[in-house]
């Protein structure tokens, strides 16, 4: 995943909520675009949650971004090859 890719997530108009896929399994979800706050280097991001407990992410673990349905739970599409967009 590149830095434009995340960019193009967060600044998508209308914003549409998507999911961070980490290559440890994780998925982190992302529901309004001020949950995302990106380092100064671009190299790594807070993701928070919606109970205000954050996660710093190196944007090198990432595997993949994913468009969500608006709900959080069902697939609207997905962008890249395979259905992800791959690191």
């Amino acid at each position: 995943m590149t830095v434009e890719q995340l960019k193009a997530m967060q600044q998508a108009q209308p914003f549409l909520p998507y999911r961070i896929h980490m290559a440890d399994g994780r998925d982190l979800d992302v529901q309004h675009r001020d949950f995302v706050a990106r380092s100064p280097s671009g190299r790594a991001i807070v993701v928070y949650k919606h109970d205000e407990t954050f996660e710093v992410v190196d944007l090198r673990r990432v595997a993949s971004l994913e468009v969500l349905d608006g709900k959080g739970n069902g697939r609207r599409g997905r962008s890249g090859r395979g259905g992800k967009s791959k690191a």
